[in-house]
């Protein structure tokens, strides 16, 4: 009998040598180890609303329901988008249910079909700091080349003079998010227009991550890159159910673009995942055609206004150095009067200590930048809340 001989060795370069497990997966994982409350990755302890439940589990159950969505999204939940993005922006033209909406998986999906649409080799995409830390190798997935410009605290607001310096003929794409994940920024009239005099005469285009779109506090306006009219016709807007209605494992969201911009992220999604779950579409179609008024979007931002304020005050006289949060559903904070660890040093000791998970900050820049911030997420129970600001006190 022969022996056969050895196999060869495989071996595969990466295209992303330098990326591990997301620091998101990280904390939370070291929260189920140690037991710690989860403030740390983005997503609420309370369910969706009882009547999408209702809605999804009655779609579930209804014959011819459970096959192939159309690739671009069920026409009916495009035309309940369309329709309620008139109402809240009825000084932009209300988009095209047919050719300028896109139902993704999740508003990642969106992101990624976006810049494998758009992006080509040697490419640069202007990219804001910090930033959710999808964005860096996404980009470089598509051979493109990152931008990187810091947002300064403590209100990371764009510095459109160092904004300037990085926009060249190579640039393809601008990246803005707002409201800001993690800081909850949110970008101004002023912004957008100086973004506009930036771009003009170019043929760059922009990205705009909304998915905290409805979640703008203190009766601040909130104004998206669709409503500014000279940067419309250059922009893909993204938002996300699962933000909007509790349900982040849902993975439903959706682009808005342009006719000729969104054939390009459609041609990229067939191919991607082709098609969102079918009963998810109609559930949330039931939900946005029974609510004609948006009373679920408009009451959004008192809803996490008050969880914002409550944890604020939960944490005020606890030495934490707490930042102002104008939208989404993040607080950061400086935590010099307790420790000169490294944001990564405290944020494990918190968990294995403290018992509270939270996301170091440096995790949302290429360079590792640290300024000794941490960011807890208080889409959260009362309750939570209570529990892990008495731990923290």
């Amino acid at each position: 009998m022969s022996v056969p001989s050895a196999l060869p060795t495989v071996s595969l370069q990466s295209k992303l040598p330098d990326v591990g497990v997301s620091i998101f997966s990280q904390m939370t994982a070291l929260a189920q180890e140690t037991g710690a409350i989860n403030l740390a990755q983005g997503f609420p302890d309370y369910d969706p609303p009882q009547e999408l439940l209702e809605a999804l589990a009655r779609h579930a159950r209804t014959p011819g329901h459970h096959q192939y969505a159309p690739m671009p999204g069920l026409p009916r939940l495009r035309e309940a988008i369309a329709a309620q993005v008139a109402r809240l922006q009825p000084d932009a033209p209300a988009p095209d249910p047919a050719t300028e909406i896109t139902i993704t998986a999740g508003a990642t999906e969106a992101l990624y079909a976006v810049l494998a649409a758009v992006v080509r080799p040697g490419d640069e995409v202007v990219v804001f700091e910090p930033a959710y830390d999808l964005y860096g190798p996404a980009i470089r997935l598509q051979g493109g080349v990152p931008r990187y410009v810091r947002l300064p605290s403590p209100h990371f607001r764009p510095d459109w003079d160092a904004v300037r310096r990085v926009v060249s003929a190579r640039t393809r794409l601008v990246m803005v998010n707002t409201p800001h994940n993690p800081s909850g920024a949110v970008f101004t009239p002023e912004d957008w227009d100086a973004l506009d005099k930036l771009l003009a005469g170019t043929n760059a285009l922009v990205l705009s991550d909304e998915v905290y779109e409805h979640l703008v506090f203190d009766s601040a306006s909130r104004m998206s890159a669709r409503q500014h009219p000279a940067l419309r016709e250059r922009s893909f807007v993204l938002s996300s159910f699962g933000k909007t209605y509790h349900a982040t494992g849902w993975k439903v969201g959706y682009c808005i673009a342009p006719p000729s911009l969104s054939t390009e992220v459609r041609r990229v999604h067939q191919f991607l995942t082709f098609a969102v779950s079918t009963p998810t579409q109609h559930a949330l179609a039931d939900a946005l055609e029974a609510d004609p008024t948006d009373a679920h979007a408009r009451g959004l931002a008192p809803f996490y206004q008050q969880k914002r304020d409550q944890f604020r005050t939960l944490l005020a006289t606890g030495g934490w150095d707490l930042l102002p949060v104008p939208g989404g559903y993040f607080q950061l904070a400086r935590y010099d009067a307790f420790s000169p660890a490294s944001d990564l040093a405290f944020a494990q000791y918190l968990a294995r200590e403290k018992g509270v998970a939270v996301v170091p900050v440096s995790a949302f820049y290429h360079d590792g930048f640290d300024e000794g911030l941490v960011r807890f997420c208080f889409a959260k129970e009362a309750a939570t809340l209570e529990a892990a600001a008495a731990r923290l006190r």
